[in-house]
C-alpha cells in the first residue's frame, strides 16, 4: 500500500437494520484529497444490493423511524463552516428535509418510540456569545472559568454547552429539556417514551477531576434525576422493560480497567452484568458504532466485547451469562440487530480488508458489500503473523506485518497510544504503507493494553518513574523475540516510532536502548510537570497513571524529559499545533533538548486546526504528507 491509495478506500460504518430487518442504512467515508475533504453518504442495502441513498459530502448517523418509513440523519453542508443538522427522509421518496437550524449544529439524534418527536444534542454559543456577529466573537478575549476550556478534536468549549432538545417530526420545532452550565451526551430513549437518560458531568470540580454520571429526565420538563455516582460512563440504555444500563467503569479514578455493562437498580445499586468476562466493552480503537448494548425484544442484548486483538460479538441473556455469536481473526466495529436477534446487520474488518456490510440470519453469516475490491486487488497488503513473549509469569501477544520477498528487512517497532488502547485484527493503514515500502512492521500489546483482562491493563500504575516498568520491558522483549521468530527481521536495522503514549514510549525506549536507529515519536506526552496544566485531560490523567503526583521528582522522573539527555538517536518529531491533548510544548521540548545535545534531529509541525487525531483524522493531505515524512525519515536513517 503507498500513502495516496489512501484515498482508494471506502470505509463502512454505524450499520443500522430496518424495523422489519430487510434494508440496512450505514454510513461510507472516503477520503478526497484534490479537495482535502472527506466525503460521507449514507448507503442502503435493500435486499438485492447496496447503494448510496444521500448525496453528501457530510451525512452521518442513520437513524430509522420506529415504524421504517423514514429515515433520520445528521447533514453537513460542504462549506467549511458548516454545522450538522437533523434532516429526514421519507423512504417512500422524494428529498431529505433538514428541519433544525442550531447555530453549532446537531450532534446526536434519537427517535421516540412513537415517532413523533427525535431527542437531539445540540450545541449552541453560551448567553454572553449567542447574539455577537462571528468577527466580534472572534475578536473578544476569552473569560475562563472553568476547566477544561478547550478539548482536542472539539476545539474550544468554554464559550458553548450541549443541551437536549426535543425536535417535532411534523413541525421541526424544538423544545430544550435540558440547561445550565454543563453538558449532555449519550442520550437514550425509555420504552414507554416518558423518560430520557443521558451522560453528563455537573459535579463541582468537573474537568479538574474525572467523571461524569447517569441521569434521567422526564420528557415534559422538570429537574433531571442522576441515577448513578460519579464514575467514567459511555453511554446508558434501557432495556425492554425500562430497566436502566450504562456501560463504563463504576470508580471516577478506576480508569484503565475493563468496562462492563453494569445495570442500575432503583436505588442506585449497580450490578456488573458481564464482569465475569474480565474484558472491556468500549474499546478505545476502533470505534465502535453503534455501541453495546443493542436491546433484543425478549431482554437479551448484543454486546461487543474486546478480546486479545480481536473485537467479537456476544449475546448476553438478562442474567448476563454470555455466548459468542461472531468470533474470529476480525474486528467488528459496529453491529445492530433486528427485534428478536434472528438478523444482525455488522461491519467487519480484518487486516487486509478496510471493512464491509455483513449479515448474520440465523446463525449463517452473508457479506452484502465488496466496497473494497478495487483497493484490494490493486494494493499489495500484508497479514501479519502473530508471535507471543512469556516472561514475568504473563503473555504478551504480538503480530509481524512482513513484506513480499526472502530478503532481510528493517525492523519497525511500533507502538500504540492510550497507553489503554491495543493494536489488532482489523485493517490498519499505517501497517500496510511501512510494510509496503519494505519494513518488517513488529506490533505489540504491552502491559498496560486492553483486551487481556483487568491485570493486564492495570500492570503499569504507578511504575513510570522506574527505569524497568513493566511496559519497557516488553517492549524491548518484542524486539528480541520477534526477531528470533522471524529471522528476516534485521536487528541491525531497527527503527521504532509511536504516537500519543507511543510517542512517550518512543522517547523512554530510545533513552535507554541504543540499539535502534531512526525513531520517530508523534504526539508524545514528554513531561508530566507541564502536561498537567497544558493539557486538556492533565488533571486527572496524571493522577490516575502516576504513583504519587504530590511528589514533584517522581512527577519529573516520569516523563521522558528527565531521561533525554541519554538519548543518541536520530529522531523526528511530529506533532500538531492545534493538539490539545498533548500540547504542541511537549514536542517542542523535547525537540528543544535533542537540538541542544547534537542529537540528528528535526520537528515537522502540521498547523492548526489540526489535533492529537491528525493520523486519523487529519486532512486528506495532511495524512499522506505525514506518511512521506515517516518514510523518509526512517529510509534515510534505516536504508
Amino acid at each position: 500500500m503507498h500513502p495516496e491509495q489512501l484515498a482508494d478506500l471506502l470505509i463502512p460504518s454505524d450499520p443500522r437494520l430496518d424495523p422489519d430487518g430487510k434494508r440496512i442504512a450505514f454510513v461510507v467515508t472516503r477520503l478526497d484529497l484534490e479537495q482535502d475533504k472527506y466525503l460521507r453518504r449514507i448507503w442502503l442495502w435493500d435486499g438485492t444490493g447496496a447503494r448510496p441513498l444521500t448525496a453528501g459530502p457530510g451525512d452521518t448517523s442513520p437513524r430509522w423511524s420506529p415504524d421504517g418509513t423514514r429515515l433520520a440523519f445528521l447533514r453537513k453542508g460542504g462549506d467549511d463552516d458548516a454545522k450538522p443538522q437533523l434532516a429526514i427522509l421519507d423512504m417512500g421518496g422524494g428529498e431529505a428535509e433538514v428541519i433544525t437550524k442550531f447555530s453549532l449544529g446537531v450532534l446526536e439524534a434519537e427517535w421516540s418510540p412513537d415517532g413523533a418527536q427525535i431527542a437531539v444534542v445540540a450545541a449552541e454559543w453560551t448567553d454572553d456569545l449567542a447574539g455577537l456577529e462571528p468577527e466580534e466573537r472572534k475578536r473578544r478575549a476569552r473569560r475562563i472559568t472553568r476547566f477544561p476550556y478547550r478539548f482536542d478534536n472539539l476545539g474550544w468549549v468554554a464559550d458553548r454547552r450541549t443541551h437536549i432538545h426535543l425536535v417535532d417530526v411534523g413541525t421541526g420545532a424544538a423544545r430544550q429539556l435540558t440547561d445550565g452550565d454543563c453538558d449532555e451526551s449519550g442520550i437514550a430513549w425509555h420504552p414507554a417514551g416518558t423518560t430520557l437518560a443521558f451522560v453528563s458531568a455537573r459535579q463541582p470540580r468537573r474537568g479538574l477531576e474525572p467523571g461524569s454520571q447517569i441521569w434521567t429526565i422526564s420528557v415534559d420538563g422538570g429537574e433531571a434525576t442522576p441515577r448513578t455516582n460519579i464514575g467514567l460512563w459511555g453511554n446508558a440504555s434501557f432495556d425492554p422493560e425500562g430497566r436502566l444500563h450504562a456501560t463504563g467503569i463504576a470508580d471516577e479514578w478506576g480508569h484503565p480497567d475493563v468496562a462492563p455493562l453494569h445495570r442500575i437498580e432503583d436505588d442506585g445499586r449497580l450490578t456488573a452484568l458481564t464482569a465475569h468476562l474480565d474484558r472491556n466493552l468500549m474499546p478505545l480503537a476502533p470505534t465502535i458504532s453503534p455501541p453495546s448494548p443493542q436491546w433484543l425484544e425478549d431482554g437479551r442484548a448484543i454486546v461487543t466485547v474486546e478480546d486479545s486483538g480481536t473485537v467479537r460479538l456476544m449475546e448476553m441473556a438478562a442474567d448476563g451469562a454470555t455466548s459468542e455469536i461472531i468470533g474470529g481473526e476480525r474486528a467488528i466495529t459496529g453491529a445492530s440487530p433486528n427485534a428478536d436477534g434472528s438478523r444482525v446487520a455488522f461491519v467487519a474488518t480484518h487486516p487486509t480488508n478496510p471493512g464491509e456490510i455483513h449479515l448474520l440470519v440465523d446463525g449463517e453469516e452473508q457479506q452484502l458489500t465488496d466496497l473494497n475490491a478495487r483497493f484490494v486487488g490493486e494494493a499489495t497488503l500484508t497479514q501479519p503473523e502473530r508471535f507471543v513473549i512469556s516472561h514475568d509469569g504473563v503473555e504478551v501477544e504480538g503480530w509481524v506485518y512482513l513484506p513480499p520477498g526472502e530478503e532481510k528487512v528493517p525492523l519497525l517497532l511500533n507502538i500504540h497510544g492510550g497507553p489503554a488502547s491495543a493494536y489488532g485484527l482489523w485493517f490498519f493503514d499505517e501497517f500496510q504503507v511501512y510494510a509496503g515500502a519494505g519494513y518488517g512492521v513488529v506490533a505489540i500489546n504491552p502491559r498496560g493494553s486492553h483486551g487481556y483482562g483487568s491485570d493486564h491493563v492495570r500492570a503499569i500504575i504507578g511504575t513510570w518513574h522506574e527505569e524497568d516498568s513493566p511496559d519497557m520491558v516488553d517492549l524491548l522483549a518484542a524486539a528480541d523475540a520477534s526477531a528470533a521468530q522471524f529471522p528476516r527481521l534485521d536487528t541491525t536495522r531497527m527503527g521504532v516510532m509511536g504516537g500519543s503514549y507511543g510517542g512517550y514510549a518512543t522517547a523512554r525506549l530510545i533513552s535507554r536502548d541504543h540499539r535502534f536507529k531512526s525513531a520517530i515519536v508523534e504526539r508524545g506526552l514528554f513531561s508530566f510537570t507541564s502536561f498537567l496544566g497544558t493539557s486538556d485531560i492533565g488533571p486527572w490523567f496524571t493522577r490516575m497513571y502516576l504513583a504519587d503526583v504530590d511528589d514533584p521528582q517522581q512527577v519529573w522522573e516520569s516523563g521522558p524529559l528527565a531521561t533525554a539527555d541519554n538519548i543518541s538517536t536520530p529522531t523526528l518529531v511530529l506533532h500538531s499545533e492545534g493538539d490539545f491533548r498533548t500540547p504542541i510544548e511537549q514536542g517542542e521540548q523535547l525537540f528543544a533538548r535533542l537540538l541542544d545535545n547534537g542529537v540528528s534531529t528535526e520537528m515537522l509541525r502540521f498547523p492548526a486546526p489540526e489535533g492529537h487525531e491528525m493520523s486519523r483524522g487529519g486532512s486528506p493531505r495532511h495524512r499522506v504528507e505525514r506518511f512521506e515524512a515517516i518514510l523518509e525519515w526512517h529510509g534515510r536513517h534505516l536504508g
